[in-house]
Protein backbone atom coordinates (compact mmCIF):
# COMPACT_ATOMS: atom_id res chain seq x y z
CA UNK A 1 0.00 0.00 0.00
CA UNK A 2 1.50 3.23 -1.25
CA UNK A 3 2.27 5.83 1.88
CA UNK A 4 1.46 9.38 1.91
CA UNK A 5 4.52 10.70 0.10
CA UNK A 6 4.00 8.62 -2.88
CA UNK A 7 0.18 9.32 -3.17
CA UNK A 8 0.93 13.25 -3.01
CA UNK A 9 4.10 12.01 -5.16
CA UNK A 10 1.32 10.55 -7.63
CA UNK A 11 -1.00 13.89 -7.34
CA UNK A 12 1.76 15.99 -7.84
CA UNK A 13 3.24 13.92 -11.05
CA UNK A 14 0.00 13.96 -12.83
CA UNK A 15 -0.80 17.83 -12.47
CA UNK A 16 2.96 18.28 -13.77
CA UNK A 17 1.99 16.27 -16.55
CA UNK A 18 -1.39 17.97 -17.07
CA UNK A 19 0.42 21.32 -17.03
CA UNK A 20 2.91 19.56 -19.52
CA UNK A 21 -0.09 19.35 -21.76
CA UNK A 22 -1.30 22.72 -21.38
CA UNK A 23 1.91 24.39 -21.91
CA UNK A 24 2.39 21.57 -25.16
CA UNK A 25 -1.06 23.49 -26.35
CA UNK A 26 0.34 27.12 -26.23
CA UNK A 27 3.32 25.82 -27.74
CA UNK A 28 1.68 25.50 -31.11
CA UNK A 29 -1.01 27.17 -32.86
CA UNK A 30 -4.56 24.95 -33.15
CA UNK A 31 -5.49 24.26 -36.29
CA UNK A 32 -8.72 26.26 -36.34
CA UNK A 33 -6.87 29.47 -35.57
CA UNK A 34 -4.57 28.57 -38.32
CA UNK A 35 -7.16 28.48 -40.79
CA UNK A 36 -8.88 31.55 -39.24
CA UNK A 37 -5.67 33.54 -39.96
CA UNK A 38 -5.09 31.89 -43.83
CA UNK A 39 -8.90 33.27 -44.46
CA UNK A 40 -7.98 36.82 -43.69
CA UNK A 41 -5.02 36.33 -45.26
CA UNK A 42 -6.76 35.55 -48.73
CA UNK A 43 -9.72 37.94 -48.03
CA UNK A 44 -7.12 40.60 -48.01
CA UNK A 45 -5.65 39.58 -50.99
CA UNK A 46 -8.32 38.80 -52.78
CA UNK A 47 -9.58 42.49 -52.05
CA UNK A 48 -6.59 43.92 -53.29
CA UNK A 49 -6.40 42.20 -56.79
CA UNK A 50 -9.97 43.15 -57.07
CA UNK A 51 -9.23 47.02 -56.63
CA UNK A 52 -6.34 45.76 -59.03
CA UNK A 53 -8.57 44.36 -61.93
CA UNK A 54 -11.49 47.32 -61.34
CA UNK A 55 -8.86 50.06 -62.18
CA UNK A 56 -6.67 48.55 -64.87
CA UNK A 57 -10.61 47.14 -66.21
CA UNK A 58 -11.81 50.94 -66.59
CA UNK A 59 -8.71 52.00 -68.27
CA UNK A 60 -9.12 49.03 -71.09
CA UNK A 61 -12.80 49.70 -71.40
CA UNK A 62 -11.86 52.93 -72.65
CA UNK A 63 -10.42 52.93 -76.11
CA UNK A 64 -6.89 53.40 -76.51
CA UNK A 65 -6.87 53.54 -72.83
CA UNK A 66 -7.69 57.52 -72.53
CA UNK A 67 -11.01 57.92 -70.54
CA UNK A 68 -11.53 61.44 -73.07
CA UNK A 69 -12.62 58.82 -75.94
CA UNK A 70 -16.05 57.39 -76.39
CA UNK A 71 -16.48 53.75 -77.12
CA UNK A 72 -16.08 52.98 -80.74
CA UNK A 73 -13.61 55.78 -81.39
CA UNK A 74 -11.17 55.05 -84.67
CA UNK A 75 -8.43 57.45 -83.66
CA UNK A 76 -7.14 58.70 -80.63
CA UNK A 77 -7.03 62.28 -80.02
CA UNK A 78 -3.73 64.28 -78.49
CA UNK A 79 -3.40 65.36 -74.94
CA UNK A 80 -4.14 69.07 -76.40
CA UNK A 81 -7.23 68.60 -78.37
CA UNK A 82 -7.43 71.34 -81.14
CA UNK A 83 -11.25 71.61 -82.35
CA UNK A 84 -12.12 73.61 -85.92
CA UNK A 85 -8.64 74.48 -85.95
CA UNK A 86 -8.12 76.07 -82.59
CA UNK A 87 -7.26 74.90 -79.30
CA UNK A 88 -10.01 73.88 -76.71
CA UNK A 89 -9.30 76.51 -73.88
CA UNK A 90 -6.85 75.75 -71.30
CA UNK A 91 -8.56 74.14 -67.97
CA UNK A 92 -11.67 73.05 -69.73
CA UNK A 93 -13.31 70.26 -67.73
CA UNK A 94 -15.42 66.85 -68.81
CA UNK A 95 -13.89 66.59 -72.05
CA UNK A 96 -14.94 63.82 -73.98
CA UNK A 97 -14.63 62.93 -77.87
CA UNK A 98 -15.79 60.57 -81.01
CA UNK A 99 -13.54 60.14 -83.92
CA UNK A 100 -15.09 58.12 -86.90
CA UNK A 101 -13.74 58.11 -90.50
CA UNK A 102 -12.11 60.96 -90.21
CA UNK A 103 -14.16 63.18 -88.28
CA UNK A 104 -14.21 64.26 -84.82
CA UNK A 105 -16.60 65.05 -82.31
CA UNK A 106 -15.74 67.02 -78.82
CA UNK A 107 -17.13 68.67 -76.07
CA UNK A 108 -16.01 70.19 -73.28
CA UNK A 109 -16.93 72.68 -70.21
CA UNK A 110 -15.37 76.12 -69.93
CA UNK A 111 -15.85 79.82 -69.14
CA UNK A 112 -13.51 80.57 -71.68
CA UNK A 113 -15.96 79.90 -74.66
CA UNK A 114 -16.31 83.29 -76.06
CA UNK A 115 -12.71 83.92 -76.39
CA UNK A 116 -12.61 79.85 -77.77
CA UNK A 117 -14.90 81.01 -80.73
CA UNK A 118 -13.08 84.00 -81.70
CA UNK A 119 -9.21 81.83 -81.80
CA UNK A 120 -11.03 79.19 -83.98
CA UNK A 121 -12.54 82.41 -86.62
CA UNK A 122 -16.51 81.31 -85.47
CA UNK A 123 -17.18 84.80 -84.89
CA UNK A 124 -15.49 87.80 -85.62
CA UNK A 125 -14.25 90.05 -82.43
CA UNK A 126 -16.64 92.69 -83.21
CA UNK A 127 -19.69 90.86 -84.05
CA UNK A 128 -21.98 89.95 -81.23
CA UNK A 129 -22.22 86.50 -79.54
CA UNK A 130 -25.65 85.98 -81.01
CA UNK A 131 -25.65 87.56 -84.29
CA UNK A 132 -28.11 85.37 -87.14
CA UNK A 133 -24.94 85.83 -89.74
CA UNK A 134 -22.65 83.23 -87.92
CA UNK A 135 -25.24 81.50 -86.17
CA UNK A 136 -28.84 80.37 -85.52
CA UNK A 137 -30.63 79.19 -82.24
CA UNK A 138 -31.54 75.44 -81.67
CA UNK A 139 -34.61 74.45 -81.12
CA UNK A 140 -36.07 75.19 -77.75
CA UNK A 141 -35.94 72.78 -74.98
CA UNK A 142 -34.80 71.47 -71.52
CA UNK A 143 -31.79 69.71 -73.16
CA UNK A 144 -30.46 69.12 -76.62
CA UNK A 145 -28.74 65.95 -76.96
CA UNK A 146 -24.99 65.74 -78.23
CA UNK A 147 -24.35 64.76 -81.90
CA UNK A 148 -24.51 60.79 -82.18
CA UNK A 149 -21.18 58.74 -80.97
CA UNK A 150 -20.35 61.59 -78.56
CA UNK A 151 -20.67 60.73 -74.23
CA UNK A 152 -21.10 62.89 -71.85
CA UNK A 153 -24.05 64.99 -70.78
CA UNK A 154 -26.25 66.76 -72.86
CA UNK A 155 -26.46 70.53 -73.67
CA UNK A 156 -29.04 72.52 -71.49
CA UNK A 157 -31.29 74.87 -73.62
CA UNK A 158 -31.60 77.07 -74.73
CA UNK A 159 -28.40 76.63 -77.59
CA UNK A 160 -26.72 78.52 -80.56
CA UNK A 161 -25.19 76.39 -83.20
CA UNK A 162 -22.30 78.23 -85.53
CA UNK A 163 -21.61 77.13 -88.45
CA UNK A 164 -18.02 78.11 -89.48
CA UNK A 165 -14.93 77.04 -92.03
CA UNK A 166 -11.36 76.31 -90.48
CA UNK A 167 -8.40 77.63 -91.97
CA UNK A 168 -7.94 74.62 -94.26
CA UNK A 169 -11.02 74.97 -95.45
CA UNK A 170 -13.44 72.40 -94.02
CA UNK A 171 -16.95 73.22 -92.29
CA UNK A 172 -17.56 73.02 -88.74
CA UNK A 173 -20.29 73.47 -86.06
CA UNK A 174 -20.17 74.49 -83.10
CA UNK A 175 -23.16 74.45 -80.38
CA UNK A 176 -23.15 76.15 -77.12
CA UNK A 177 -25.31 76.48 -74.61
CA UNK A 178 -26.79 80.33 -73.63
CA UNK A 179 -28.21 81.74 -70.93
CA UNK A 180 -31.75 81.23 -69.50
CA UNK A 181 -31.74 84.58 -68.40
CA UNK A 182 -29.52 87.00 -70.14
CA UNK A 183 -30.08 86.64 -73.94
CA UNK A 184 -27.35 88.39 -74.73
CA UNK A 185 -24.54 86.13 -72.94
CA UNK A 186 -23.50 82.49 -72.38
CA UNK A 187 -24.45 80.15 -69.89
CA UNK A 188 -21.46 80.26 -67.09
CA UNK A 189 -19.42 77.53 -67.13
CA UNK A 190 -20.79 76.79 -70.21
CA UNK A 191 -20.82 73.37 -72.24
CA UNK A 192 -20.19 73.26 -76.09
CA UNK A 193 -20.15 70.24 -78.76
CA UNK A 194 -18.19 70.79 -81.74
CA UNK A 195 -18.27 68.63 -85.10
CA UNK A 196 -15.10 69.02 -87.26
CA UNK A 197 -12.91 67.40 -89.85
CA UNK A 198 -9.82 65.72 -88.75
CA UNK A 199 -7.31 67.01 -90.82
Amino acid sequence: MPDAKEAGDGVTSHEAGHDAGRDGEAEGPRPGRRLSCLAVVVAVLAAGAGGLFWLFQSNLSQPFGDDRACDGSDTKLPQAISAGGAPIPAGASDVHYYTRNGNAEVTFVSGEVEDYLHRAGVLPEDAPLFDHKYGTKAEAGDEVALPDGLCGSPLRGPVWVYDATSATGSAFSVMVECSPVDTESLRLPTRVAVTYRLS
